[in-house]
């Protein structure tokens, strides 16, 4: 990869998408540059588990779920085209809203 071709994947910035069309397109039309930042970030050795994920202020937590209740929530969860985890995660706080909701 050149020099001019480095700092573009440095400058890659992902936009607001108004659709899931147009993110889909840009993705797409970007897959070079995204792989590029990826081959930087591995060779730099600044890759981790989650790395992008966790850069958000969303905090990270782990809980041991039945093997039972999480093949019940990936079969669900492909059937509304969602990954399990993010389908977990909207469970949870549908759950947690009832909850307050019912307490007061």
């Amino acid at each position: 990869m050149s020099r001019i071709e480095k700092k573009k994947v440095k400058e890659l910035k992902t936009p607001k998408f108004k659709n899931e069309a147009e993110e889909a397109r840009w993705w797409a039309e970007h897959q070079n540059e995204v792989a590029g930042a990826f081959a930087n970030a591995a060779a730099a050795g600044r890759l981790g588990r989650g790395s992008v994920a966790r850069k958000g202020p969303t905090p990270t937590t782990t809980i041991r779920l039945d093997s039972e209740d999480i093949l019940r929530a990936r079969e669900q969860a492909e059937r509304k085209g969602l990954r399990y985890q993010t389908y977990l995660k909207m469970l949870l706080r549908e759950a947690l809203l009832a909850e307050e909701r019912k307490t007061g």
